[in-house]
């Protein structure tokens, strides 16, 4: 047993680890986004789901000495896969959808031994309850899931920090083969039993029964018979379904306003795993009650989240977590509750591989197709409700209504508290808060009247509200908090979507195309955010059409060096295009290069604004990945000499990591003439992104100079914006509009964070 234990272990541990460590190589590919890890999980949970179906076959149709035999071959075959290490021929070359692109990397690459190791763990522990007696196998579940937790944790808290990704590579290809060596001993072990008969044939008396597929089966802890009707078959893949669609819409919404980088995926993953921890651990870990309130007032809480993304950081991340975290727990809680004897247990977690898999081709795929932004978020909220809802009928569980009762009345305390700390008074927050709740209450009260009365109605018996005692009408009450989530949403939507003129997603990301056409010519523009950041706004009437808006203010960084930067015509060079706003900038003779990894993005410059088009210099866009364009070009001998490279690529608030790392700024640099200047963005919500460039221009001797640029309330078109100037000529930071502004002595004493492509940690920049 002990063996069977440290080989499950150690299994869920390698392969949890290979997610980060695979992010980290192709996250500098595609683009940097966060739809990069989604596909990812895409793939893992996939790849999980053909494991567990590959153990389930072996269980079922081959007799012991073969399933060892097999299992043993395929655990050899998967060492020829080492190192696992994508090679630079996978570099993507087109503009195409990545999406099968990475799908392909990532089975030539770890296929195998992603396969081998996620059957190994249902594998191990059918074997494993070979011979235990009354002993139930299912703890192993949850130590599984111990090792997979460990290995999201230490991979950004200690591996990372520590190692490069080929030194990391390296490790975990050694670490796999222990682990074959571990179980072909535990494919050993299997001689001391007798033979097992296929599916649907008797063992003889006294033998171990071989697998079968009974009606009913008998429950290993309690000694009751557990039936397996259609429905309980069908919640197997709904429950996970629903968890694993919450851990990537959750992902994604972190990644998208944040950063894509494995730090921030970890933390959704470990929860989602740490729910599968508890649950199956001890039925003592999951409170039907609780964790069902928990889901309901995060649920409300992330929908006023979703609507305010100038709500801090902290408190978003935390509102995202606990209501994933009560999802799954109700989620997961209720499958442990539906689980069968051992003698099924692999077509159990066949279907738990099943639901993940759905719930991650959901979001990766159906998703992006079916929806212009990021809805899933709240459809799988008001989903899961509904999934709830039904939970109360089939076992008729009075404590789940009564939890989502307890967490609806609580939404209407915590919500009021969220509001107040986007509206803070001068009382404070609890001043704030005071106010905020006795005017929601006042505002919502026919609301909040009916929804009081429908609880007193479903939850009253014997003239008390008494949620001990199951009544069929209390399956309304998940219903209701479902139409709630629902109809807030929308109510949302409607706010927030009224001067959306055209919205669309992909693979990189969402946008949306906001039209304003009032009375005076300073209230007619267009505007293009992308995630929770404005990208661009243009007026529509002239002169005003060709002023500098947002970010690019003449007083910006930018501006301030363009406007500096004179001679003969001037090449230009933008990572990022927005809806093309440098363009103002150009002058006649000037020739302007943007690279842009977006199509949509490309089409909405060209279609809603003119900036490209009344450009009188010569402007063109290259589209792909900007790091790897520039790659392209020096490798043709195409030097672009440019007088200006402006670094500005960012998708919703989030930063692609790879544009700054020392590898990136080699690139850079060897494309700038002698003297010229990079010019960086680094304003950001979250992140203090001034010592990650320090950093670059320190290794690279360079003089920087920090811009910072706080515009008057009254030029409400323009952005409070940060700039980083980097250069080899200190000269070029002389002037005076650029010296004067300049931070300093700041920028001097301002602290290294050195990135590279094997190492860029987040920690250090988090404001």
């Amino acid at each position: 047993m002990a063996l069977h234990a440290a080989t499950i272990f150690l299994g869920a541990f390698l392969l949890f680890q290979l997610q980060p460590l695979m992010g980290k190589f192709l996250l500098p590919w595609f683009g940097g986004g966060p739809g990069v890890w989604t596909t990812c999980l895409l793939f893992f949970q996939g790849l999980l789901l053909a494991g567990y179906a590959y153990a389930h076959w072996l269980t079922t149709r081959l007799t012991l000495r073969r399933q060892a035999l097999v299992h043993v071959g395929l655990l050899l075959a998967s060492l020829a896969f080492l190192p696992v290490q994508p090679g630079d021929s996978w570099k993507p070359v087109g503009t195409g959808d990545p999406l099968a692109r990475i799908l392909l990397v990532l089975t030539a690459t770890v296929g195998l031994p992603y396969f081998v190791l996620s059957a190994t763990g249902p594998l191990l522990q059918r074997w494993a309850s070979l011979g235990r007696g009354p002993a139930s196998p299912y703890r192993l579940y949850a130590l599984s899931n111990a090792g997979s937790l460990l290995a999201l944790l230490s991979f950004p808290f200690g591996f990372e920090p520590l190692a490069s990704r080929s030194t990391l590579s390296v490790a975990w290809s050694a670490g796999l083969v222990v682990f074959a060596g571990l179980g072909a001993a535990c494919a050993w072990q299997l001689r001391k039993f007798e033979p097992a008969p296929l599916a649907g044939i008797a063992a003889p008396e006294g033998k171990h029964p071989g697998p079968s597929t009974p009606a009913a089966t008998q429950d290993t802890e309690s000694g009751s018979l557990v039936p397996v009707p259609g429905s309980s078959r069908a919640l197997w893949v709904l429950l996970p379904a629903m968890a694993s669609l919450l851990l990537a819409a959750v992902t994604n919404k972190v990644g998208q306003d944040i950063a894509a980088v494995p730090f921030l995926w970890v933390l959704p993953l470990a929860v989602y795993l740490l729910t599968f921890i508890l649950c199956f651990d001890h039925p003592r870990w999951y409170s039907p009650r609780w964790h069902t309130a928990l889901l309901a007032t995060g649920s409300l809480a992330t929908i006023y989240c979703l609507g305010h993304p100038q709500l801090n950081l902290a408190v978003q991340v935390g509102v995202y977590v606990a209501t994933l975290f009560g999802g799954c727990m109700v989620a997961h809680g209720e499958l442990h509750r539906l689980r069968p004897a051992p003698e099924r247990l692999t077509a159990y977690y066949l279907a738990i591989a099943a639901g993940g898999a759905l719930g991650s081709t959901a979001v990766a795929v159906l998703a992006p197709w079916l929806f212009s932004d990021f809805y899933e978020l709240p459809i799988g909220l008001a989903l899961l409700l509904n999934l709830v809802a039904g939970l109360c009928l089939l076992q008729r569980s009075a404590a789940l209504a009564m939890g989502a009762a307890t967490g609806l009345l609580a939404a209407t305390v915590l919500v009021p508290a969220l509001q107040a700390q986007t509206n803070l008074s001068v009382g404070g927050w609890f001043g704030s808060w005071a106010g905020v709740i006795c005017g929601f209450f006042l505002d919502q009260a026919p609301a909040l009247a009916a929804v009081v009365t429908i609880l007193i109605i479903t939850l009253r018996h014997g003239g008390r509200i008494d949620g001990r005692e199951w009544r069929q009408r209390m399956a309304i009450v998940p219903l209701l908090l479902s139409l709630v989530v629902g109809q807030l949403f929308l109510v949302q939507l409607r706010l927030t979507g009224g001067t959306v003129f055209a919205a669309a997603r992909n693979f990189y990301g969402a946008y949306k195309l906001r039209v304003y056409n009032d009375d005076t010519p300073a209230s007619k523009f267009v505007l293009l955010s992308h995630g929770g950041t404005t990208h661009g706004l243009q007026f529509s009437n002239p002169p005003m059409n060709a002023w500098p808006t947002s970010y690019y203010a003449p007083t910006s960084g930018i501006g301030r060096i363009l406007d500096e930067t004179s001679g003969p015509p001037r090449h230009i060079g933008v990572v990022g295009l927005g809806a093309g706003s440098l363009a103002v900038y150009c002058r006649p003779g000037d020739r302007m290069r943007f690279y842009e990894i977006d199509p949509a993005i490309v089409r909405v410059a060209h279609t809603y604004f003119t900036y490209l088009h009344d450009a009188p210099g010569q402007v063109q866009i290259v589209p792909g990945d900007a790091r790897l364009s520039l790659e392209a070009e020096l490798r043709r001998g195409e030097r672009q000499q440019f007088d200006v490279l402006a670094l500005d690529a960012f998708s919703g608030d989030a930063i692609p990591v790879h544009l700054l790392t020392r590898e990136a700024m080699t690139v850079y640099l060897q494309h700038l003439r002698p003297g010229g200047i990079l010019a960086v963005h680094v304003s950001n919500r979250h992140l203090d992104l001034r010592p990650v460039v320090a950093a670059l221009a320190r290794h690279n001797g360079l003089f920087f100079a920090s811009i910072d640029d706080r515009v008057s309330e009254q030029d409400w078109w323009l952005c409070h914006s940060r700039w980083i100037l980097v250069t080899a000529d200190a000269s070029r930071l002389e002037p005076a509009r650029l010296k004067t502004q300049a931070l300093d002595p700041e920028d001097k004493t301002l602290r290294n964070v050195d990135w590279t492509d094997d190492h860029a940690s987040m920690f250090s920049v988090l404001k």
